[in-house]
């Protein structure tokens, strides 16, 4: 097959481009020797100093506040809104800014996960046991070297896998287990082997499940004042498996070569909507997804260069068994793989200053082919060929000293992408999107400014499977971003306790023209595909991050930490297509005008302690802002406790979580109810 090709062709290019380069230059100089770049792509981005606005949460925040699926994580995103449909399985997708959730863009180690079929990645599919942080970027990372793919995207999501450090042992070894409310079951294994000098590898696997069966209050109308009846969720169970490999090869100081192989399969009941007394429940998914993907960097005094490959395979069944469907069994399946090679290179111009090169040029070239395939009648064997290339450009001017902390960034993205239709022909679709950014640093604080245009295709779901009124056309997104941060220096309160403080503002305002909004009809599966026209969006992004250090009193060596972090985000998202409409100056729908959340972690030798706010004001389902549409707002609130017990050799981490302490019922999609209090515990032993 042509993708197996594909995929066969990244390997070897890999393999070989690694032993090309072995060769290094080991000339130096008597006195001077020149400087030498480490390659680290698993240190944190920086979240304060940026030019686009960047929200990096470290694996130490994520264990404290309990999180387990990469859902858990994007929750506490300010400026995301979450849509999910109920329950420990129901769909999780994210939006940004009000650019929808097909404009965010997930990556893992650097390399996007892609759905040809429906453009968006459920969240709740991917677990956090070996990440090594999470980080979100508006408009696009900050970095230079970068797939022209990730460039391409209105915001990335990117999940890091943690690389292993060992001591003493040649290897480390964690064995958990939780357990909770509504037969929530989740063991989980770890392993991390040390190969030698250079290399080492690591093991993930994990098995969860949930009965799903959760009560929640049913209410006969929508102002929740009228009749109401206590029922349990139907339909609701799911199980989800996943392994996960590793391979860390760090040929030198410059070159480094990491490999992945990942393989999930789940089965997801799938609850329909709580409407007029009843519940749906014939609906049930099946899913696998398998991945392996290369990364290769090299760095050098002048040079970085920067090399992906990835093959992606997917399975989906959707299967309706309701006896009285007019139209029998319903049964889908739908099979897709991608082929995706990426190269990029950036070149140092002069000589550093302060760390960092006064002009660097980079050129980002990448190339896919798709395929989906199904048992439909029709529309059953579509490709898609995508390329896309980005030209580069970073000054930091250095001639004067009131321009010493400027920094400029343009790149300018060419996208090209044709399908393959067996029954009807299609032109590509090609554009140029440009992005120009510029950034000022002048002691704690840092100015900054982003343009970007994004441009997003539709994809098959939204051309080929689905009715619409006329063809749709691709969305064409404006990004303008003005925002600060403020960074303090470590202030020493006594003799025994520090703190810091930072804060970022970021106003953004988004155009977005021929905006296609995605609305299910009666399930989770079956969505209805429309162009809105234009919608405006205006918001306001607000963090801020406190932290206290101190020590107890226990032989003066034991030390508390104390974090606690906010965020506010305003989005005033509204359809701006037909002025004579019955919608036009209506907020789109679910895309709440205020929302945050709020963190406290809190480190200390008896217990740690994680507690999580998450706010979400009303909404509207539909385009029409009227009180039948509206979805009310909630508060969900969390709190996890954690222990670890020294066992000489070993260690124990005992785990207790309480989600939604005070039993709230709200849904995030319209007749949706999601769990109220439940509880979690859990051990992990760690050698």
């Amino acid at each position: 097959m042509k993708e197996i090709k594909i995929f066969v062709l990244i390997v070897l290019i890999t393999l070989v481009s690694s032993q090309a380069l072995q060769a290094q230059d080991t000339n130096r100089r008597p006195v001077t020797l020149p400087e030498i770049s480490i390659v680290t792509p698993n240190v944190k981005p920086e979240k304060l100093h940026v030019q686009t606005p960047t929200q990096v949460i470290s694996t130490t925040e994520l264990v404290q506040q309990g999180s387990t699926l990469l859902s858990d994580a994007a929750r506490r995103l300010v400026g995301v809104t979450m849509k999910d449909y109920g329950g420990v399985g129901g769909i999780k997708t994210v939006s940004a800014r009000g650019l929808g959730s097909q404009f965010s863009t997930l990556t893992i180690d650097g390399i996007s996960v892609n759905d040809c079929q429906n453009g968006q990645v459920d969240l709740g599919r991917y677990m956090l046991g070996n990440s090594s942080y999470i980080s979100f970027a508006n408009g696009q990372s900050d970095n230079l070297l970068q797939s022209a793919r990730a460039l391409a995207a209105g915001n990335i999501l990117n999940m890091e896998t943690h690389e292993p450090e060992f001591g003493q042992r040649p290897f480390n070894l964690n064995v958990g287990l939780d357990a909770g409310s509504f037969g929530y079951l989740l063991p989980s294994l770890s392993f991390e082997q040390r190969l030698g000098r250079k290399m080492s590898f690591s093991f993930f696997g994990n098995y969860l499940k949930s009965n799903g069966d959760y009560p929640f209050t049913l209410y006969y109308t929508n102002t929740h004042t009228d009749s109401s009846s206590r029922e349990y969720r139907q339909n609701s169970h799911m199980r989800m498996g996943t392994a996960d490999l590793n391979l860390f090869y760090r040929i030198d100081g410059n070159r480094r070569l990491q490999l992945k192989a990942h393989y999930m399969q789940g089965y997801h009941a799938l609850p329909g909507p709580v409407i007029y007394y009843s519940q749906r429940g014939t609906e049930h998914s099946e899913e696998s997804l398998f991945f392996t993907q290369a990364r290769y960097r090299k760095t050098g005094r002048h040079w970085d260069w920067q090399l992906l490959g990835k093959y992606q395979r997917t399975t989906d069944l959707y299967e309706d068994t309701a006896a009285n469907n007019t139209a029998g069994l319903v049964r889908n399946e739908y099979y897709q793989q991608e082929g995706y090679l990426s190269e990029a290179v950036r070149y140092h111009m002069g000589e550093k200053e302060d760390g960092h090169e006064p002009l660097s040029v980079s050129f980002s070239a990448d190339e896919s082919l798709s395929q989906l395939l199904s048992n439909l009648s029709h529309d059953n064997n579509v490709r898609r060929l995508a390329a896309q290339g980005v030209l580069a450009v970073e000054y930091l001017p250095r001639q004067t000293e009131w321009l010493k902390g400027a920094r400029l960034k343009a790149n300018l993205l060419g996208t090209w992408i044709r399908d393959y239709h067996p029954e009807k022909s299609s032109e590509p679709y090609a554009k140029l999107s440009p992005y120009a950014g510029l950034s000022y640093r002048l002691g704690q604080f840092t100015l900054r400014y982003f343009f970007k245009e994004t441009y997003r295709v539709p994809n098959f779901n939204e051309l080929y499977y689905y009715t619409v009124g006329r063809p749709l056309r691709p969305e064409r997104a404006r990004q303008h971003n003005l925002g600060a941060s403020f960074k303090s220096p470590q202030m020493e309160i006594d003799e025994n306790h520090l703190a810091n403080t930072s804060a970022t503002v970021d106003l953004y305002v988004n155009h977005v023209d021929d905006k296609i909004v995605a609305i299910p009809i009666q399930n989770m599966f079956l969505w209805s595909m429309t162009n809105m026209g234009k919608v405006e969006i205006v918001g306001l992004d607000v963090t801020s991050s406190s932290s206290l250090m101190g020590k107890f009193d226990l032989n003066g060596t034991r030390r508390y930490d104390v974090i606690l972090d906010l965020g506010y985000s305003y989005q005033y998202a509204v359809d701006r297509t037909d002025p004579k409409g019955k919608s036009y100056g209506h907020q789109i729908p679910y895309t709440p005008r205020h929302s945050g959340n709020i963190s406290l972690t809190a480190t200390t030798p008896w217990v740690d302690v994680g507690y999580s706010v998450m706010l979400v004001g009303k909404r509207y389902c539909m385009q029409q802002n009227t009180t039948a549409n509206l979805v009310k707002g909630y508060v969900d609130q969390g709190i996890t406790l954690t222990h670890e017990f020294d066992l000489g050799k070993s260690s124990l981490k005992a785990k207790v979580q309480v989600l939604n302490i005070f039993n709230v019922q709200y849904e995030v999609v319209r007749s949706y109810p999601m769990m109220g209090r439940n509880y979690r515990v859990g051990l992990t032993w760690t050698i």
